[in-house]
């Protein structure tokens, strides 16, 4: 844990108004999924991509219930801020439990969602934001970085998770 707070509280000293803000509306990018649902709402609604939009539903909802509904409240991990208390957020703090991460969780299970949905073009742009969100939550202090690895694992599992439901489902029905 210590080797954590290392990590953060060097990029404490990362800290420019300019940074702030951009940390800031990613992490607000991240807040509720609100990204990636309104992605995969858009892609829900366009014929050739309505597969990929599948994939991304079935994933985030994998997604949350292995988060927020079994693993949050099964570690109950308490936030850096909570044990550093001498730094300042620049964001409301969350009232969650810190492990994993799921605003670095819902990022990945989309964009895992989008590669295996073979969304070629899609992934690999999105990564970019599912990378700096997952970077945000370490810059306000509100993540540890294990938090953001743990976050990356479960998205990825759930994109896996979203792809085999929705191939499993069309294959059960002949598509």
């Amino acid at each position: 844990m210590e080797f954590e707070f290392w990590i953060l509280d060097f990029l404490q000293t990362l800290h420019h108004p300019l940074l702030d803000v951009l940390m800031k509306g990613a992490s607000f990018l991240g807040n509720g999924g609100i990204l990636w649902i309104i992605l995969t709402i858009v892609l829900l609604c366009i014929p050739k991509t309505r597969t990929a939009g599948m994939i991304m539903a079935v994933s985030l909802c994998a997604d949350a219930l292995l988060c927020n509904v079994l693993l949050k409240p099964a570690v109950a991990r308490i936030r850096p801020y909570d044990v550093n208390t001498a730094v300042s957020l620049l964001i409301k703090a969350p009232l969650d439990y810190s492990f994993p991460s799921g605003h670095t969780a819902a990022s990945f299970a989309a964009v895992s969602a989008l590669y295996f949905a073979d969304q070629k073009k899609l992934w690999k742009i999105f990564l970019i934001f599912a990378v700096v969100i997952a970077f945000s939550r370490m810059y306000l202090y509100v993540h540890y970085p294990t938090d953001i690895l743990g976050g990356i694992v479960i998205g990825i599992l759930s994109g896996y998770i979203g792809f085999w439901v929705i191939n499993r489902i069309k294959k059960r029905s002949g598509n």
